[in-house]
């Protein structure tokens, strides 16, 4: 009987247990006859750095919840950087003796690289044990560096089936999730949050600087194999980690969540089919808050991300959703190519008048990505001169110009009254937006 083992690696926080892992399992477990582990080394790795900071997640007692994040953050940025370094100069980083010799004793190990700061370790764990067991790669972080490295490099469960048992039809493939095979304790939250996924893939798919879509049919799941998950993990909190859900799904997905007496959340577009009534049932089924995709007060820039918004109509939204009891956590780009700087004030005003119906900003400053809408038509946003730099592990670091009649000193001032206005606003400690899962448990 093949031996498997599923792979979570460093470095991502670690807050809840990871659904793509999780999927996989499941799925294989349900259609082979091979002996599956699944081993969240990510976990394993902040247990034996950061003991002290569990704790302090574990205790609720967050007076000062801030500090601490901001303690957390900075030390944990300083430690993944002299890791990943190590990886990058040929060195082992920490904790890989402990970690080779509890992948090495099977036939097949199986990464899943979710983020650009799983592909150090993954890269360096492959050196090491290259040639003695079988490496299989997934996951929308998987690059070029990778693929030459693995033995194997798989798009979906379906064609992991096919490579460790040769099977491929007669398959189940609306699975309950077995979160059991995770000490749900251990994770850096007081209570666990699960994360469930309802959908393949957004079903809008036209926002201009996205690409979590990834060209990926869209498919929603099994509402009976959703509903046997959460049964069957026993737990109350739950995370949606679907990128965009539509109303009449939320609806169908509310009226089954009802009467398990669950807590959840989710990421919504702020489109106004989200009235008061649509509103106040997601919050009656146990919606405890939503993180919308606002990006911006501005409606020519909510134009040219193609959000399918408008200010108006997302302040009618937030102001909804907090009248039912939701809480309102809001996503918002900053310098989004050709804003000026009479659009970023008109975003401050907008966070001003409706400073009650917000309760945290989560801030980015706009990157160009690859492959996204933007990347394909810069000329359209006042881009130019794009050059893809070479690193030595990650995929290369896009480098662009943008058009722009402010100045450095304009844009920094601008930023700083941007940033002053969000710290009136945030009636949550700002280092929630690290640890999302936390919201649930703050009041």
């Amino acid at each position: 009987m093949k031996k498997i083992l599923l792979v979570y690696l460093p470095f991502c926080t670690p807050a809840s247990p990871p659904y793509s892992l999780t999927s996989l399992y499941s799925f294989l477990k349900a259609n082979s006859k091979c002996s599956i582990e699944v081993l969240d080394l990510n976990l394993e790795f902040h247990k034996l750095k950061f003991p002290g900071y569990w704790q302090y997640w574990k205790d609720r007692k967050w007076d000062n919840y801030d500090v601490v994040a901001k303690e957390y953050r900075k030390e944990t940025a300083k430690i993944y950087a002299e890791n990943n370094k190590k990886v990058v100069q040929d060195k082992e980083p920490e904790f890989f003796e402990e970690f080779v010799d509890r992948i090495k004793k099977v036939d097949v190990v199986a990464f899943s690289v979710v983020y650009s700061s799983q592909v150090f370790y993954a890269y360096g764990l492959i050196k090491r044990l290259k040639g003695t067991v079988k490496f299989v790669v997934g996951g929308p972080a998987v690059n070029k560096k990778l693929k030459l490295v693995a033995d194997k490099v798989l798009n979906n469960e379906v064609e992991f089936l096919e490579y460790v048992s040769g099977k491929s039809d007669q398959m189940e493939v609306d699975n309950i999730l077995d979160y059991s095979v995770y000490d749900l304790e251990d994770y850096f939250t007081p209570a666990p949050v699960i994360p469930l996924k309802t959908t393949s893939t957004c079903y809008y798919q036209r926002c201009t600087f996205c690409t979590h879509f990834g060209r990926v049919p869209y498919k929603e799941y099994s509402l009976e194999a959703i509903k046997e998950t959460v049964i069957k993990s026993g737990q109350k909190y739950f995370f949606l980690v679907d990128d965009m859900i539509c109303v009449g799904r939320l609806l169908v997905l509310a009226e089954m969540f009802k009467p398990l007496g669950i807590k959840w959340a989710c990421q919504l577009r702020p489109t106004a089919d989200f009235n008061k009534e649509v509103l106040m049932k997601l919050n009656d089924s146990g919606l405890s808050f939503v993180i919308w995709g606002v990006e911006s007060g501005n409606n020519r820039i909510l134009n040219l991300i193609r959000k399918g918004t408008n200010k108006k109509g997302i302040a009618g939204v937030l102001r909804y959703s907090h009248e039912v009891g939701i809480k309102n956590v809001i996503y918002m780009i900053l310098e989004f190519p050709t804003e000026t700087g009479e659009e970023m004030l008109e975003t401050i005003d907008f966070l001003e008048n409706n400073k009650e119906s917000i309760a945290l900003v989560s801030t980015a400053v706009f990157g160009l990505q690859k492959d996204t809408y933007i990347f394909h038509h810069a000329e359209e946003f006042g881009i130019s001169n794009i050059k893809m730099v070479a690193r030595t592990v990650l995929e290369p670091k896009i480098t662009y110009e943008i058009e722009n009649e402010l100045s450095a000193k304009e844009i920094s001032l601008l930023r700083g009254r941007y940033y002053s206005m969000v710290e009136k606003i945030n009636k949550y400690p700002k280092g929630m937006n690290f640890f999302r899962e936390h919201m649930f448990f703050k009041r």
